[in-house]
């Protein structure tokens, strides 16, 4: 099939910029974002994702610790914090964080995602303990943590500037800040829905402090609630006018809105078209960040499969305990793990090629008894006997 039979003639001046290597403007990304033709869409995200990738897939051997959901934020889209008729409050000792970590020293894991509520009664030594105790448990794991509200509280506390935070906490061991802290780039919905975090000249300048320091960072934007489609084509230019300044983000991850145990539990959850609509924009208008992730928690594993020829190359990690989004259990089968083997298959099913990267985007080729936790080689060690 031609691509103009694809693409449709009505995208046939976008396809061409899309060839040419040319940026798309915010016209672009509102046809892009309201036509029908969502093949044609993926067909053009699809170009670009093969272009700098060709077939890979990327995955990490990652474990998610949320050390606490105590917060005074109170965003009307979160699930997660403690709250009357909600989760029960907890907060994790550093004996405790270190304890998690012991749960999954059988597996290679190669980064620690830290985020959490922001919890006052946190002092500020807290923060750099956290993060020694994680480098003490695995010394070579990279530690990717702290949203830039959570930055931005830390050094609050710590009465220092956040450019010192953030120097004090590389100091300790952090490697990287994950994506979150703003949600969308769009006063209006700040206003409405998380009113008491920073604002996004506020978490433009915690990114900017991170590339002044080489602190390598990540990027995302959550979908699906109240947010308009011109909101979510202006939170994109502003990531890639923030991209063309520090050059500093890694990755670009869109987040789909879950409404469940929410303030907004009557809006309607993500679809798959909205999902992948989302991941193939993301592609298409970021044209400097090297990589697009589909998290297939919130995705689903059908539907970042899809999303593997929609713009993404990264289907991120392995994961344990994520608790952000919904608890294990909770809201029919939504598994928060997958085995090597899973992901491997999650990836080769959608005939892409799997490949597993470290957190800067390093591959990483392991031996065969590396590929199965030491669990797993243990037992079946004692079936052979």
């Amino acid at each position: 099939m031609k691509p103009e039979q694809i693409v449709g003639p009505e995208l046939m001046d976008i396809y061409a910029k899309v060839q040419g290597g040319q940026r798309l403007t915010f016209e672009d990304g509102m046809r892009l974002s309201t036509t029908q033709n969502l093949t044609g869409v993926g067909y053009m995200a699809n170009l670009v994702r093969e272009r700098l990738h060709g077939a890979k897939t990327y995955y990490v051997r990652n474990q998610h610790i949320n050390y606490t959901n105590i917060c005074n934020k109170f965003c009307k889209f979160c699930s997660f914090y403690a709250k009357k008729g909600g989760p029960a409050p907890y907060e994790m000792s550093i004996d405790e964080v270190r304890r998690r970590i012991s749960w999954h020293l059988d597996i290679p894991i190669t980064e620690i995602h830290m985020v959490a509520g922001i919890n006052p009664r946190l002092k500020y030594d807290y923060y750099i303990d956290l993060v020694r105790a994680v480098k003490e448990s695995r010394p070579n794991v990279h530690v990717k943590a702290f949203t830039a509200v959570e930055i931005v509280q830390i050094a609050q506390i710590g009465k220092v500037s956040v450019e010192q935070a953030l120097s004090d906490l590389m100091a300790a061991g952090l490697d990287s800040l994950p994506g979150g802290g703003i949600e969308i780039l769009s006063p209006r919905v700040h206003k409405e829905l998380f009113g008491k975090k920073l604002d996004g000249e506020q978490w433009k300048e915690v990114a900017r402090a991170a590339a002044k320091l080489g602190l390598k960072q990540y990027a995302t934007m959550l979908y699906g609630h109240i947010e308009t489609v011109e909101e979510r084509l202006d939170h994109l230019i502003q990531l890639r006018e923030l991209q063309d300044e520090t050059g500093n983000f890694l990755t670009m991850t869109p987040l789909s809105f879950h409404p469940e145990n929410t303030e907004m539990a009557d809006i309607k959850g993500p679809t798959a078209d909205l999902d992948l609509r989302m991941i193939a924009l993301s592609r298409l208008m970021l044209d400097n960040f090297d990589h697009i992730k589909s998290f297939w928690i919130m995705n689903t594993v059908p539907v970042t499969q899809a999303a593997l020829w929609y713009g993404a190359d990264d289907a991120d990690g392995l994961v344990q305990e994520y608790e952000i989004t919904y608890l294990e259990g909770d809201f029919g089968n939504k598994s928060q793990s997958l085995t090597y083997e899973n992901m491997v298959r999650m990836i080769t099913e959608a005939g892409r090629t799997p490949i597993e990267r470290d957190s800067l985007y390093n591959e990483i080729v392991r031996s065969e008894d590396e590929l199965r936790p030491k669990k797993q080689l243990q037992q079946l060690a004692v079936a052979q006997v």
